[in-house]
């Protein structure tokens, strides 16, 4: 889950915020719009200023659709019907094979290190809700034989996982691409100010009101209270966080996190503790901070330096910031 605190709510927190919007003054000038649901296992808003509660009440019938066709545990979504067939081929929505192609982009680009079929790890794990327990190194082996990316394959509308064992799980990607969708939208419609944040998601429609930039200050792992270990600003952009301290449990003193290694069945233990991307799209900053997370601090640095684009902060466990542009 990717998290934020919100300034442009009178200082609301829940329970599920990793951003903050920093300095809580008055919002900015001009009248605004604000949406609350419950979507994706977490509390989402959108902000609009200008518009119309029609263009919200869209946004949220949206947010409904694409639970309804990504959701890995409604059992008449389209990746449940895929992980159910046991091989056999599923025809889904267009925007479903959409989805899944960008998780295979970003599975190919790290080599695996991001692989959407970590379904049967995640199963086994269950770190959401798991008090504790490790899985025997047998069943962590027999989860892993069963992630590899290769395995999917899209002709047309058409999905088959050639491992009828195998799952997809597009929890590392889905709500960026339904963020981006989301302010595809609004902008549609006229919309040149607004924050979409769909459980930390957060992607940003234009600028404030008066021309400035939003200015976003970037949770601290671990602290206990709203503290913030940098800040940016940003314009028509998203941020999108991945970090070990999103959910975990801790056992003899050691962390287990919910960032799976496919390679080892474990979780990754490779220093970092979190990594923030800004982009232009938040599919991209959704599938790359996962993807630098798993790679580490040496190779996610390689990956963000090759594109266009993006900024990446990485968090090491001495609290140490490095950025890569």
């Amino acid at each position: 889950m990717k998290r934020l605190i919100k300034h442009f709510l009178p200082c609301l927190l829940s329970a599920a915020c990793i951003f903050s919007l920093t300095g809580c003054t008055k919002p900015p000038a001009g009248e605004s719009l604000e949406a609350f649901g419950t979507y994706f296992d977490t509390i989402i808003s959108i902000k609009i200023w200008g518009g119309e509660e029609a263009l919200l009440d869209h946004c949220k019938e949206m947010c409904s659709r694409y639970e309804q066709l990504f959701s890995r545990t409604i059992p008449t979504s389209d990746i449940s019907r895929i992980n159910a067939a046991k091989g056999q081929s599923v025809q889904v929505d267009e925007e479903t094979i959409e989805l899944i192609k960008k998780g295979l982009y970003y599975s190919e680009i790290s080599n695996g290190s991001f692989d959407i079929t970590i379904a049967p790890l995640s199963e086994l794990w269950d770190i959401k809700n798991n008090p504790g327990n490790i899985p025997d190194a047998a069943s962590i082996e027999e989860a892993k034989s069963h992630v590899d990316y290769h395995k999917v394959k899209v002709e047309g509308n058409t999905v088959t996982l050639e491992d009828p064992k195998a799952a997809i799980d597009l929890g590392g990607i889905a709500k960026g691409f339904i963020a981006d969708k989301l302010k595809a939208y609004l902008k549609s419609e006229g919309i040149e100010h607004g924050q979409i944040d769909l459980g930390g998601n957060l992607l940003t429609i234009g600028s404030k009101t008066d021309g400035s930039d939003f200015h976003i200050g970037i949770q601290k792992p671990f602290a206990k209270t709203n503290e913030a270990i940098t800040t940016v600003d940003i314009h028509d952009q998203s941020v999108v966080s991945s970090g070990t301290y999103e959910r975990y449990f801790k056992k003899d003193g050691k962390i287990y996190h919910h960032l799976l290694d496919p390679k080892t069945g474990y979780p990754f233990d490779n220093g970092l503790l979190q990594v923030t991307i800004i982009s232009d799209q938040s599919v991209d900053g959704d599938g790359l901070s996962t993807t630098c997370f798993a790679l580490g601090l040496e190779e996610g640095t390689k990956l963000i330096e090759s594109l266009d684009n993006i900024q990446a902060i990485f968090v090491t466990e001495d609290y140490s910031l490095h950025y890569a542009d």
